[in-house]
């Protein structure tokens, strides 16, 4: 037992010298090729081994014969380590290399090209998750086109837009200006109009840019589903009557949600506006909640005659009117706009932005003979 704590002593010295030497160099190579590095561990090794067993034969006085045999076979084993290490070191070095090209093409058009050779796991791994965020700077890329491309079309429209009551404004003020007008009160009347008209854009811009910059303040309440819709109802009412549409909101079911009231309020008198616009004289608008699982869902059902299969996922997008059914008609003359009617199409993305703020979601599918709206909110926790 003696003599085995002797030799292991013996060659824990000579490897730990080896060690020690070896243990700077490695650290003055961290910087540089991975291929470098793996063959210094392995020169460090092979020596710790070598002078570990030439301390052991020397303590224990081997002859001349022996001690050339065990140098000669560690000379042997020393240099198959060492050429696999080298081996080894020059196919992680071509891995890496294939996986820096490879890494060029992250958030190309083409996508990312991965390596056609083999990796490891590690760098298997990488080239996973360079795959992975390709795919999110691609999806990321098409949603900065499509709102770049939907924030063009709203500026092109509210342009067009304003020009109609600026134009109308212009020539009732130029006719007052000039004495021609025969019924000066109309024409007063008609530019209290325009200006609604105007104020009812930029309030609608105004309220979408506090949605899109996340600057919208919620005051949360626990409120019945059916005293909003109850609300909304209340304020569409005149406009369904003045187009002859009837309004049904028995389907509601008494449940509580934690929202807040005056928002809500206002996505359902959006969408019932909408509703009311888009069905044909002598027509039915349904509002109906239900509970599901842990949301509440509240729509709004109309005859519009249905929306193009190509438009539904394009409906809540800013500045959207799709076709002449639901495009908003003008005021009547000396009329007043409608509630919820700014004529930009922002009505609909001011609707989701409102419901994601509540952490809920605003869908649209089509129903025989129109479409139902639907915003499903979270329901409130039982007291």
């Amino acid at each position: 037992m003696k003599d085995l704590l002797l030799i292991a002593l013996f060659a824990a010295l000579g490897a730990g010298c080896a060690g020690l030497l070896g243990w700077p160099v490695i650290r003055l190579l961290r910087r540089r090729s991975v291929a470098l590095s793996l063959f210094a561990v392995a020169v460090v090794t092979v020596l710790a081994m070598t002078s570990g067993t030439v301390a052991v034969a020397q303590a224990m006085f081997l002859s001349g014969h022996d001690l050339g045999v065990v140098i000669t076979v560690l000379c042997m084993a020393a240099v198959v380590s060492l050429i696999t290490a080298a081996l080894l070191g020059r196919q992680v070095v071509a891995g890496s290399r294939a996986l820096t090209v490879a890494a060029r093409t992250v958030g190309s058009d083409t996508g990312f090209a991965a390596p056609a050779q083999p990796l490891g796991s590690e760098l298997a791994a990488l080239s996973e998750e360079l795959a992975s965020t390709s795919a999110r700077l691609a999806e990321s890329r098409m949603r900065e086109k499509a709102l770049e491309h939907s924030r063009r079309e709203l500026i092109a429209w509210i342009s067009h837009d304003l020009r109609t009551p600026l134009a109308g404004l212009r020539a009732m003020a130029e006719a007052l200006e000039d004495g021609v007008a025969e019924e000066p009160a109309r024409y007063l009347l008609g530019i209290r109009t325009e200006v609604d008209r105007l104020t009812g854009m930029v309030d609608d811009l105004f309220e979408l840019s506090r949605i899109q910059a996340g600057a919208l303040s919620l005051s949360l309440a626990r409120v019945s589903v059916y005293d909003l819709v109850g609300d909304a109802i209340a304020g569409a009412y005149p406009l369904a009557r003045q187009r002859g549409i009837r309004l049904e909101g028995e389907q509601v079911a008494a449940e509580p949600v934690e929202v807040d009231g005056r928002e809500i309020t206002r996505v359902l008198g959006n969408l019932l506006v909408n509703a009311i616009r888009s069905t044909p004289e002598d027509g039915v608008v349904a509002v109906a909640a239900r509970r599901e699982a842990d949301e509440v869902v509240l729509s709004v059902t109309d005859g519009c005659g249905g929306i193009p299969e190509q438009d539904l996922t394009r409906v809540f997008e800013t500045g959207w009117r799709g076709g002449a059914a639901r495009t908003p008609r003008a005021p009547a003359p000396g009329g007043r706009p409608e509630h919820g009617d700014s004529g930009a199409g922002l009505g609909l993305a001011i609707v989701r932005g409102i419901v994601e703020a509540h952490s809920g979601r605003a869908s649209v599918r089509n129903v025989s003979g129109g479409c139902c709206f639907e915003i499903a909110l979270p329901a409130a926790s039982m007291r």
